[in-house]
């Protein structure tokens, strides 16, 4: 299966189009599952005007509605071309600390069909470093953005074979993220390019049960480069590696 689960439209203050151009550019590239990943504030404040306000101005809030509103755009979407692809309504989730950058404790993702979490490895990460009490408390099936896993395991000391099996047991998958895009300055993840030339890591990884994943975290459809995400799944598949959501 040719799988995308990171992606961005103008829902995220960084993203450019509409959910409607990011699917057919998914479809027209091949791409048999999409999922759709804005950011949790871009969704949230929907004016960056609002995620300009003061932290205080928000305390004790939610942006319930405005999660809903994105979830229900994003099942019109998926209805609207169910007959050429499979699409699923995600969210990602920034952990920075202090800012209205977080989910607020008090909204509710649970029907989303999949979340992924991002800066797990960054200083005072509002996950304080417990991806699994996190993803606990989410009640949403979770993945691990853009985020070497092996150096963050070896940093807290842990066998990254015991963590990627904790991972699997938990049910949170690993993402590697394959952009090259000029939003990220065609940036490309070390980890990625040393996880697919390295057999060890392969093995571990696969050894452990975890789920691993694909995704371009496409911001524009100009950039879009359907053909890479098709390259990785391929590869993930021949190793014998399972990504989420396969049938």
């Amino acid at each position: 299966m040719i799988q995308d689960l990171h992606s961005h439209t103008y829902y995220s203050f960084c993203g450019k189009d509409a959910p409607e151009a990011v699917a057919e550019a998914a479809i027209a590239g091949g791409i048999d599952l999409l999922g759709f990943t804005d950011h949790n504030y871009g969704i949230g404040f929907q004016r960056i005007e609002m995620f300009f306000l003061p932290t205080d101005a928000f305390a004790g809030k939610d942006y319930g509605r405005c999660l809903q509103r994105y979830f229900d755009h994003i099942n019109l979407i998926r209805e609207k071309y169910a007959d050429k692809i499979r699409i699923l309504r995600g969210i990602e989730l920034n952990t920075l600390p202090n800012t209205n950058h977080a989910l607020p404790d008090n909204c509710d993702i649970s029907y989303y069909d999949y979340c992924i979490i991002e800066n797990l490895d960054w200083e005072g990460s509002i996950t304080g470093g417990d991806l699994f009490g996190y993803a606990k408390k989410l009640r949403c099936y979770a993945g691990v953005a853009h985020t070497d896993l092996f150096a963050y395991a070896q940093r807290i000391g842990v066998d990254p074979l015991d963590y990627f099996k904790r991972m699997a047991d938990e049910n949170i998958f690993w993402e590697m993220n394959v952009n090259y895009d000029s939003t990220h300055n065609f940036h490309q993840h070390q980890y990625v390019l040393d996880f697919f030339m390295d057999p060890a890591k392969q093995e571990i990884v696969r050894k452990s049960g975890v789920k691993v994943s694909v995704g371009f975290d496409g911001h524009k459809v100009e950039d879009y480069l359907p053909a890479r995400i098709t390259a990785y799944c391929k590869a993930l598949t021949e190793m014998g590696i399972p990504m989420p959501f396969e049938l």
